[in-house]
């Protein structure tokens, strides 16, 4: 059974930090030393912008503490690990897994994809790559499942992203065969305050119709707002509403209320009230489904409980009751990796660490007997999930025995 491995902290000096770490890290291998996890073969590491000057210099200590380790990863604004976060601090994280080989294959603009037939992948990007949408794309589609999860790096520095060396600009990350079994979910944080309406006009991030009226009024009505007439009322709850977005082939709403995973958020950019239209900060066509939405703590926690219980249940046995059998054992949980918005994280949640401590209570550990799970991530300034761009999401990806 794969090892998974984890060690994080935080300190002024890079090198103590890792040192930290790695001390974490070596205290649970000698405890997965008599199993047969096999040898520890990938490394994930998530650092602050902190670190980002030193990125190169730490990528190459982490090769010289476990030779043969093939590791990936990013710099983010914040990083988590366990149930712990570390936003706007010094601070690392580390997770090593016993993968065996040929499972796995690292890959960047400099390394192709060739050993492998990749199933699904993990990703990391730098946002100010052009095009970036259409790469995230043309990767799902090398991917057999066309799934993807991951995020792009934040950062007041340097926007770095680790897979076998230090990269900035296009994408990089590790893909996985099917042998790799793994679930993985989207968690909005942000909840609809309107009707699911369809864009009937526009032109590239305007909305000038929808449901074919005018578009401003529609907004309008939809925040319960007469008018414009009396901006000092209208512009604080506009300037805290985002519009979520569905391509017309995707379902909209998971139930009422509630943004399915297909949905993307974006920010309201601009009026043009001599067209009665609005902006957006995303190219939009007609037939996409839009509704207006708030960000709301109450309902960005719930949805992440609820992830986690989708995740849970997937991994109990569909038994037929009519076979006579007892039932299977569940799957275990081996590990994680979650990529948050920076935007979230616990002070979203409304307390420390809050966003993870709710993850580890709702998934129940990965032993079933009160330990954490091995986790890692970071805070993006994007989140990936199959081949779409989100924002003020959680994407929850986790490892899992073979059923």
């Amino acid at each position: 059974m794969p090892a998974f491995l984890i060690g994080h902290a935080t300190h002024p000096d890079w090198r103590a930090a890792l040192a930290l770490a790695a001390a974490q890290v070596e205290a649970r291998r000698a405890a997965h030393d008599s199993s047969d996890a096999g040898p520890l073969s990938l490394g994930f590491v998530y650092f602050t912008d902190h670190y980002a000057p030193h990125a190169a210099a730490l990528l190459a200590d982490l090769r010289q503490r476990w030779p043969g380790v093939a590791w990936v990863g990013s710099v983010g604004v914040g990083v988590c690990a366990g149930a712990a976060e570390y936003i706007d601090e010094p601070a690392l994280a580390l997770m090593l897994a016993a993968l065996p080989a040929g499972r796995f294959e690292v890959f960047s603009g400099a390394r192709k994809l060739r050993r492998i037939t990749p199933y699904t992948a993990l990703v990391h990007a730098d946002p100010a790559t052009p095009d970036l949408q259409e790469l995230i794309t043309e990767m799902s589609d090398r991917t057999d499942s066309g799934y993807l999860f991951g995020g792009l790096a934040s950062s007041r520095a340097a926007t770095h992203h680790v897979a076998e060396g230090v990269w900035q600009g296009g994408l990089s990350g590790v893909a996985f065969t099917q042998d790799v079994p793994l679930v993985s979910r989207v968690t909005q944080g942000c909840q609809p305050v309107g009707p699911t309406r369809t864009i009937t006009a526009c032109e590239r991030h305007i909305v000038t119709e929808l449901d074919g009226e005018p578009a401003l009024p529609c907004l309008l009505r939809d925040l319960g707002l007469d008018a414009l007439d009396d901006p000092r009322a209208a512009l604080p709850r506009l300037r805290a509403t985002l519009v979520g977005l569905n391509d017309a082939a995707d379902g909209s709403l998971a139930r009422p209320g509630q943004f399915g995973a297909d949905t993307r958020v974006r920010h309201l950019v601009g009026l043009d009230p001599g067209r009665h239209a609005f902006a957006v900060a995303d190219l939009v066509q007609t037939g996409m489904r839009l509704a207006f939405c708030q960000r709301d703590v109450q309902a960005a926690r719930r949805d992440l409980v609820r992830i986690c219980s989708e995740i849970r249940d997937e991994l109990e046995p569909q038994d037929d009751p009519l076979s006579g059998h007892a039932p299977a054992p569940a799957r275990r949980l081996l590990g994680a990796v979650y990529v948050s918005c920076t935007g979230r994280g616990g002070p979203h949640f409304g307390g420390p660490s809050a966003e993870l401590k709710t993850i580890q209570h709702a998934l129940g550990g990965g032993q079933g007997d009160g330990e954490e799970l091995p986790l890692v991530g970071f805070f993006a300034a994007g989140e990936i999930a199959r081949h779409h761009l989100y924002g003020y999401t959680g994407v929850l990806t986790v490892f899992t025995e073979s059923a």
